[in-house]
């Protein structure tokens, strides 16, 4: 059954991904494009190589939903050399799904596809500090909803199932908390880190309890074909701000001050996943 939104944003044109931090760029959707029930059942029999492959063309074809595309701003401050320093940095207002706000899957990526997606909007996904800055300034912090570990975990239909989960919850706070808000604690993140010491792993962090607290610490055990349903993808704008200049979350992270705003590991040795091709399969276990 597809599930019943009021629709609230309207679709965007294309943006630059360094004009004004506003908006995620995205081609429009098309008329034609397939909702996510649609998608889940096209999906489930692929192999997850050709499965993300469709995903990731469904995205930069512009078959996400519009409540996805405007960025949200927000705002760290840390004390640098006895000096108050705010960073505002642009984030997409819940994690990528494919599909309308009436009826869209949440998609769960492997780094490879995740970082592609990430590339081609201008974007980049979180460090740890920035999850945690993204759960405190959400406007609707979101009760996870784990499914038990089992085999079916990286499937297609536990995608689906968990998407109808976290919209059921969704759902009832519409009134109060439209689509576009910012939204966090409905996923673990993707990230980025310093103790991600090779290529072939992924690195995972968040999905707060409403007490701030996150499920998931820092984990760099997975290959990087791992991705389960619990996994989101958040997209962050390159193009930020520091006490109002213009810079970018790289040179923020590289700089071995100012990376105190968006890292607790120090400078951050690669804003990116550098994964050139998609991994080879290998045996997983659950988490």
């Amino acid at each position: 059954m597809k599930r019943v939104f009021t629709l609230l944003i309207a679709s965007v044109l294309v943006c630059n991904a360094f004009g004004n931090g506003s908006e995620l760029k995205l081609r429009s959707r098309s008329k034609v494009a397939l909702g996510g029930a649609e998608l889940a059942k096209l999906l489930a029999p692929m192999p997850p190589e050709l499965r993300e492959r469709r995903i990731l063309q469904e995205v930069l074809s512009g078959n996400v939903p519009s409540f996805y595309r405007h960025f949200v701003p927000v705002t760290v401050t840390e004390t640098i050399d006895e000096k108050a320093m705010t960073a505002v940095m642009d984030v997409a207002p819940d994690y990528l799904a494919v599909g309308s706000d009436a009826d869209h899957l949440f998609v769960p990526l492997t780094p490879f596809t995740a970082q592609r997606i990430a590339d081609r909007l201008g974007c980049r996904l979180p460090t740890p500090k920035m999850v945690d800055a993204i759960y405190h300034a959400a406007s609707l912090k979101m009760t996870p909803q784990p499914i038990p570990p089992s085999p079916e975990m990286v499937t297609v239909p536990e995608f689906w199932r968990h998407t109808q989960l976290v919209d059921q919850q969704r759902g009832l706070l519409l009134a109060a908390r439209p689509l576009g808000e910012l939204v966090a604690g409905d996923k673990k993140d993707v990230v980025i880190t310093n103790a991600l010491d090779s290529p072939t792993k992924v690195a995972i962090y968040g999905w707060h309890t409403l007490d701030g607290k996150p499920i998931q610490p820092l984990y760099t055990g997975h290959s990087a074909t791992w991705a389960d349903y619990s996994h989101g993808i958040r997209l962050i704008s390159r193009a930020m701000t520091v006490d109002g200049k213009r810079t970018t979350v790289d040179a923020v992270l590289a700089d071995p001050k100012l990376c105190v705003l968006l890292s607790r590991e120090g400078s951050v040795k690669s804003p990116r996943y550098k994964i050139t091709r998609f991994p080879v399969l290998e045996p997983h276990s659950t988490r």
